[in-house]
């Protein structure tokens, strides 16, 4: 928890994000720098390999968990409303009642890495990029959906309402079932030409309009249900703006907004984002195309592997640090970007490596990776290796191969809008190695925002707009950063690293493209799922038709 100086506002927004690790509640005051927020944690559960799940009650109590504590600390000021931020691509099926069927599927979760596999074999995944702004991946909800058809077909009949993270908590909180464009637009359902659900993408996933909520404007408002205001310590009827993805909010909460500036943001995972204009997203190509507003969408690519490579690393090669550096303990499954004593060692051992790390390449792919190639089934490796490379080389190296990835997703976004800066936002940051890296593949400036700049802060300037405080998206953000000059200077590219990563980063792509046959010969036969494996206890269907639909007459 925390709090800025300044003395309690008069008046205040609360920005709700609840993401992959936790729910970030922060509260504004409005034309002031104070600010307080509270964080809630939760598990990512993994019953399975590939399986990344969480239980959605618990990512409630923990939203009102926050959320009350946030209101305690307001100090009397007036609470306007709240907005809402929240991960993208989760899918939760719940029964005639409202009531969970299933756990959370989030984003990470890569059980339906065999049906995307098959859509794209079918040639389907550029018509269902262009007509839906989502890429064909494990990630998103419509091979989910199609797995949870083929897989548990008992369990997929008794689903009344296929909802997603966002349209949970939104149901908690108002009482009322519906979403909103932003987080439609990565489900792969939507249809971008007339921004209601596609029947062509629900005819693949098998299931009717109307099992899914009602899709609304990112700035539409709900009302705080009585039970749940008395819970947290507000009026009830207090608005309750819908918002948007965490993605595009993050764009807004960090500033980075204006032409040229993309928005950076690297936690769990990582994207690069630019906002477009609508007219321009014809022009994406393989990136993906989410809403902010009606108007205003963000373009870019997202990574499986971000922070949590960083974890992963200190985990393998932290052992046995020299003296003075080991903590009393190395905890699994802290959050990513969340750094102890050994991991700042590794860091400064890696630090003291040159750029490049004598040769040694990683390809960071830990979890089923999204851009820029699509491809779920690559695995992660060290190539290059020498005996001359030390523990720090492959921790450097680890982070090297996450900016190579995100500079693959830059030289994309180049193709439909410039790219001269970037505004970074994400624990990792806390690094100064991880700026350094990032800005020297990158080769643009990097300002690293502040850490509460992020979805939460977007999240709330959206809600100014949708209680009517504000007329556009720059002017909801003066209200809520009126020292936003005051950031630090950005970062600039040391050309001598430059012109190292340059040498580097013309070999990824053809690196890329051969690893991928390789690394199909680590890939062992897949694994026959169990009977009853969301909880249902019905026996596993054979593979439905790809093309064809197992609906209910």
């Amino acid at each position: 928890m925390s709090a800025r100086p300044g003395g309690t506002p008069a008046e205040v927004i609360i920005g709700v994000d609840v993401g992959t690790t936790a729910a970030k509640v922060s509260a504004f005051g409005i034309g002031t720098r104070w600010r307080y927020t509270a964080v809630r944690e939760y598990p990512l559960l993994r019953p399975r390999p590939g399986w990344e799940v969480q239980q959605p009650e618990v990512l409630v109590d923990a939203v009102l968990a926050a959320l009350a504590e946030t209101v305690a600390n307001c100090g009397g000021g007036t609470v306007l409303a709240l907005a809402l931020s929240s991960a993208m691509h989760g899918l939760i099926g719940l029964d005639e009642q409202q009531r969970p069927l299933t756990p959370l599927i989030t984003w990470a979760d890569s059980r339906a890495v065999g049906e995307a596999a098959e859509l794209r074999g079918a040639g389907l995944a550029r018509t269902l990029l262009e007509r839906s702004g989502t890429p064909v991946h494990s990630m998103a909800p419509l091979p989910k959906l199609i797995w949870f058809r083929r897989h548990e077909p008992e369990l997929f009949r008794r689903v009344r309402h296929w909802v997603g993270l966002k349209d949970w908590v939104l149901l908690a909180l108002t009482g009322t079932l519906g979403t909103e464009l932003s987080s439609a637009s990565g489900t792969g359902l939507l249809d971008l030409s007339t921004d209601t659900w596609s029947a062509p993408s629900l005819e693949l996933a098998g299931i009717d309009p109307s099992q899914l909520p009602p899709v609304l404007a990112t700035t539409a408002a709900l009302e705080l249900g009585a039970a749940i205001a008395g819970r947290v310590g507000l009026p009830t009827a207090t608005p309750v703006v819908l918002g948007a993805g965490d993605g595009p909010l993050g764009n807004l909460g960090s500033g980075a907004i204006r032409p040229g500036v993309a928005g950076l943001s690297l936690g769990t995972s990582g994207a690069i984002r630019a906002l477009a204009p609508r007219t321009h997203l014809d022009r994406a190509g393989g990136l993906f195309r989410y809403a902010l507003t009606r108007d205003d969408w963000v373009v870019g690519g997202a990574i499986s592997n971000g922070g949590s490579v960083q974890r992963w690393a200190g985990d393998v090669f932290g052992g046995n640090l020299p003296a003075g550096n080991v903590p009393a303990g190395n905890v699994p499954g802290r959050a990513a970007g969340a750094m102890g004593a050994d991991d700042a060692a590794l860091l400064r051992l890696a630090a003291a490596v040159p750029a490049g790390s004598d040769g040694l390449v990683a390809l960071p792919y830990l979890m089923a990776e999204r851009a820029p190639l699509w491809d779920p089934t690559l695995t992660g490796a060290f190539l290059g290796v020498r005996n001359q490379h030390t523990r720090g080389h492959f921790v450097r190296a680890c982070i090297e191969g996450v900016a190579l990835q995100l500079w693959t997703i830059l030289a994309q976004l180049e193709a439909v809008v410039p790219v001269t800066s970037l505004r970074a936002t994400g624990g990792v940051f806390r690094s100064p190695l991880w700026s350094r890296v990032l800005t020297d593949v990158l080769d643009r400036p990097v300002t690293v925002t502040d850490g509460a700049e992020g979805s939460a802060l977007g999240a709330a300037a959206l809600g100014l707009i949708g209680i009517g405080r504000a007329n556009s998206l720059q002017a909801a953000l003066d209200l809520l950063r009126p020292d936003a000059g005051s950031d630090a200077d950005p970062m600039l590219p040391d050309p001598a690293a430059v012109a190292t990563y340059r040498g580097v980063r013309t070999r990824i792509p053809q690196l890329l493209g051969s690893y991928a046959d390789v690394a199909a010969l680590f890939a062992g036969p897949t694994e026959p799922e169990p009977a009853g494996a969301a909880g249902s206890g019905a026996e596993p269907a054979a593979a439905a038709p790809l093309l064809g639909s197992n609906r209910e007459p």
